[in-house]
C-alpha cells in the first residue's frame, strides 16, 4: 500500500520544488572571479589557491591528480581548507586513502556545470551516489542541505571550480536507521516515534535507499508526550491503529526536500491521500509544529529528515 501511495504522490512534487531554478544573485556575474589562469587545469588552479591546500594534499593522498589534471570537462564542488577543518580533517595523512578518494570523488561532477546551468535537484558525482542542490529563496545555492556554494565559476582548462563552505558526505543510513540510532543514544530521542511506526508497520516504507525520495517532519519524544496529554491516552498503543497510521503518513513528503527547498505558503502532499501540509517560513511552522532549526536537513539514503516540535493531526 505504501509504494503505491508514494508513487501516486510522485504527481504532486510540482507543488514543491518549484521546477528549474537558476543561481541568482549570490552566484551573478558580479561574483565571479575573472581568471587569467584558465590555461591551468582543475589541479594547477588549486594549486595556485591558498585556500584549497588541504584539497590539494588529499587529492594527491587518494591518487586524483592524474584524473583531474586530464582533458575533458569536469565540475569540482571544492571545499576550503577551513571546510576540512570543520569536518574534523586536519591531516589527510590520517584517513584511510580508499575513503579519502570516494569523499573525493563525491565533490566532483563528470560534466562542466557553469553557474548559469545550475538547478536545484539531483546530480550524480564521480563516485557514483547523488548529491542534491537547492536553491534558497534568496538565491544562494546549498549542497545537501549544509554546504554553501560560496564562490562560482573559477575556470580551468579542463572544467570549473565552484568553492564550498563545508566537506559534502554522501549518507549511509536510511531514515528508518537514523531515527532508531537516536533511540540508542545516551540521551534518547525519537523512541515514540520508531514504536508508532513499528505498531504501524511503517517501518520498511521509511527504510529505503537513494532510489527512494522522502521527508520526514519527525516528532520529539516530548511532542509525542503533549499528544498523548491532549488525547487522554498513555501511549501510542491506545491509539486506534487506523489514526496512528494516518497520523504518521500525514507526516512524510514524497519528495527529498531540504530546508533550503521550503517556499513560505507552500502546500506540500503527504503520503496522507488529500491531505497537504502549509509551510509558514516566517514563523518557521509546517502547520502549527515548529522546526528545530539545530535538527533540520538530517540527510538518509532515502530522503531528509526535519525535527518539529508537535505532532500534526490531518
Amino acid at each position: 500500500m505504501m509504494n503505491s501511495i508514494i508513487k501516486g504522490n510522485q504527481k504532486l512534487l510540482g507543488l514543491f520544488f518549484f521546477g528549474t531554478v537558476f543561481i541568482s544573485s549570490s552566484c551573478s556575474e558580479d561574483d565571479q572571479v575573472p581568471m587569467e589562469s584558465d590555461d591551468k587545469n582543475i589541479v594547477e588552479l588549486a594549486q595556485s589557491d591558498n585556500r584549497f591546500s588541504t584539497l590539494v594534499d588529499a587529492g594527491q593522498r587518494a591518487e586524483l591528480t592524474d584524473a583531474l589534471s586530464a582533458d575533458g570537462a569536469i565540475t569540482v564542488f571544492a571545499p576550503t581548507d577551513q571546510a576540512f577543518i570543520d569536518a574534523g580533517i586536519t591531516d589527510v595523512d590520517g584517513v584511510a586513502v580508499d575513503d579519502l578518494k570516494n569523499v573525493l570523488m563525491y565533490h566532483v561532477v563528470p560534466t562542466e556545470i557553469p553557474s548559469s546551468a545550475v538547478s536545484s535537484g539531483k546530480v550524480t558525482s564521480l563516485e557514483g551516489a547523488p548529491f542534491y542542490i537547492s536553491i534558497d529563496p534568496d538565491g544562494k545555492v546549498w549542497i545537501n542541505g549544509h554546504a554553501e556554494v560560496t564562490e562560482t565559476d573559477l575556470e580551468a582548462s579542463n572544467g570549473i571550480i565552484h568553492v564550498i563552505n563545508q566537506v559534502i558526505m554522501k549518507p549511509t543510513m536510511s531514515i528508518a536507521e537514523i531515527a532508531t540510532g537516536y533511540t540508542q543514544e545516551a540521551s534518547p530521542e525519537f523512541t515514540q516515534l520508531v514504536g508508532a511506526l513499528t505498531r504501524a508497520n511503517l517501518v520498511d516504507a521509511v527504510n529505503g535507499g537513494i532510489a527512494d525520495d522522502l521527508t520526514v517532519f519527525a516528532p520529539t519524544d516530548a511532542a509525542f508526550q503533549q499528544l498523548y496529554d491532549d488525547l487522554n491516552v498513555d501511549g501510542f498503543e491506545e491509539i486506534p491503529l487506523e489514526t496512528l497510521e494516518n497520523v504518521l503518513m500525514y507526516h512524510v513528503v514524497p519528495a527529498r526536500a531540504f530546508s533550503q527547498d521550503l517556499r513560505d505558503g507552500a502546500e506540500l502532499p503527504t503520503l496522507l491521500s488529500n491531505n497537504t501540509l502549509t509551510v509558514d517560513l516566517g514563523e518557521l511552522n509546517i502547520e502549527e509544529a515548529g522546526l528545530n532549526t539545530d535538527l533540520i536537513n538530517i540527510h538518509a539514503t532515502n530522503g531528509v529528515i526535519h525535527v518539529i516540535d508537535k505532532v500534526m493531526l490531518p
